[in-house]
């Protein structure tokens, strides 16, 4: 384990990177990266939003998309109708977590088996 603590220049006593902190505060929260992952493709509707992730109540919806915004990562569009809609889309930088949501989706194919035992937990 030293040898293995030595190899990567990290001490027991080691803070975590500053920006793995702020990128796991933002996307690290429960259903946010299944957002952005839903956005990733094309601009949704909230209502397309709610059916594409299961078990997402509106309202954590809502405060997950306005936390996104807030954050840069995503843009609300009123389309004044009639009806009146709201369209979401990411934002450049929003687009450019593509390769690392590519990435993490063919690390769980190897790593997270499906019958690993929350495999199912985000559509509870």
């Amino acid at each position: 384990m030293a040898e293995q603590q030595d190899i990567h220049g990290a001490g027991p006593c080691q803070q975590v990177d500053d920006g793995i902190t702020r990128v796991f505060a933002l996307l690290g929260k429960r259903w946010t990266g299944l957002i952005v992952a839903v956005l990733m493709p094309h601009p949704a509707h909230f209502v397309d939003l709610r059916r594409a992730i299961p078990g997402i109540s509106e309202r954590m919806l809502s405060d997950r998309l306005t936390e996104l915004a807030a954050a840069g990562l995503v843009l609300r569009e009123v389309d004044e109708g009639p009806p009146l809609r709201v369209i979401y889309r990411l934002t450049e930088a929003g687009a450019a977590l593509d390769p690392a949501m590519l990435e993490l989706r063919n690390w769980a194919k190897v790593h997270l088996p499906r019958s690993w035992p929350c495999a199912g937990a985000a559509r509870e």
